[in-house]
């Protein structure tokens, strides 16, 4: 197993599981980032996500601990801590111990997801998860597609493989004829990378030989940090996604894919149907070819880029070295900013076209 030369300890939100798998009163253990983790709902429903240690004398608190109220129970000595990781009770003393705390995460339950926030150095998120429907402003909510959990997800743990490779995707309009067997090349309509949230947006026009009978249709791509993006596709089957890769050490990482499949108009039943579940199977077998590139992929830093792959590769790798600790990997060869703009279609001659 080779490491990865591109560090896995980037600053961002990541997906660490779906909010149904952590019923109240669970203790959900997981490892992410090369720490033993749990993660347990308490008798009000909220989240919270610590490292697995008790600060007493070290057990494992995923081992026979339970959550009794608003605290976590460790199942040695009975000490309990609430969710910002304080001890608040000793069962045989009269104070708890106030110099102790268990490392907690920032949590956020968005999008059917359970997300931490990790950073190296220990500093408060700068930006936020993006809600799936809210982000894309275009009046849509929940209501209006098949709840996607648990028939509509992917769920890939251990694969060797970087959260950046599934970004990486998103700029790479020559991978869908190859990998996707698609009779298109995507058109790119927005490069924006001025933040931590990036936007990339395409459209995919499929011409059947007469004008009338030409489908547009489009994704949008939202990308906060490298562990959340959320997209929406529009013009033939309603769908929004949403991968989710979460390094669990320095060399493998889970991936999550979850899909909304748009109801069917007049369908308001409470289950994704049959309908939805078929297509979402589509979306999802997509995901997969992907999933297989990505898997066995080395980084190339520098890459062998043509020249329309150029700007948007250059624009999304600079954009990411912001979230790694040490400005990203060692020998990365340095990229000029970039200035946003898309690059004009162009003509067999060579000339831009409007």
């Amino acid at each position: 197993m080779a490491k990865p030369p591109l560090p896995m300890e980037p600053t961002g939100w990541f997906q660490v599981a779906w909010c149904s798998e952590i019923a109240p009163g669970a203790v959900h253990r997981m490892k992410y980032f090369g720490r033993e983790m749990v993660a347990w709902r308490s008798a009000s429903g909220r989240v919270a996500v610590f490292d697995a240690y008790c600060e007493h004398l070290g057990a494992h608190l995923g081992y026979g601990g339970h959550v009794a109220g608003e605290n976590l129970v460790c199942p040695f000595h009975g000490w309990e801590w609430n969710r910002a990781g304080r001890n608040v009770c000793i069962p045989y003393e009269s104070h708890p111990n106030k110099g102790r705390r268990i490392r907690s995460y920032p949590v956020v339950e968005r999008n059917e997801a359970v997300w931490i926030w990790y950073d190296v150095e220990g500093r408060a998120p700068y930006f936020e998860v993006p809600d799936m429907f809210e982000a894309f402003g275009d009046g849509k909510t929940a209501a209006d597609y098949y709840p996607p959990v648990p028939a509509a997800t992917l769920y890939r743990p251990g694969l060797e493989l970087h959260p950046q490779y599934v970004m990486e995707n998103g700029v790479d309009f020559a991978h869908f004829k190859f990998v996707h067997k698609t009779p298109f090349v995507p058109e790119f309509t927005r490069h924006d990378f001025s933040g931590p949230v990036s936007y990339v947006d395409f459209t995919i026009a499929f011409d059947e030989g007469v004008a009338e009978d030409q489908i547009d249709s489009g994704v949008e791509s939202i990308n906060a940090g490298l562990g959340c993006s959320i997209t929406k596709s529009w013009g033939m089957v309603d769908n929004r996604t949403m991968p989710a890769v979460t390094p669990v050490d320095e060399y493998t990482s889970d991936v999550r894919f979850t899909v909304w499949i748009g109801r069917r108009p007049g369908d308001d039943s409470p289950e994704i149907t049959r309908y939805g579940k078929t297509m979402a199977g589509f979306v999802i077998e997509q995901f997969e070819a992907d999933i297989h590139i990505w898997a066995h992929q080395r980084y190339s830093d520098p890459p062998a880029f043509s020249r329309k792959e150029f700007a948007g590769f250059k624009a999304l790798r600079e954009w990411a070295m912001q979230f790694y600790p040490d400005g990203g990997p060692a020998g990365t060869a340095p990229y000029q900013p970039y200035s946003g703009a898309i690059e004009p279609k162009r003509r067999a001659d060579g000339k831009a076209t409007s």
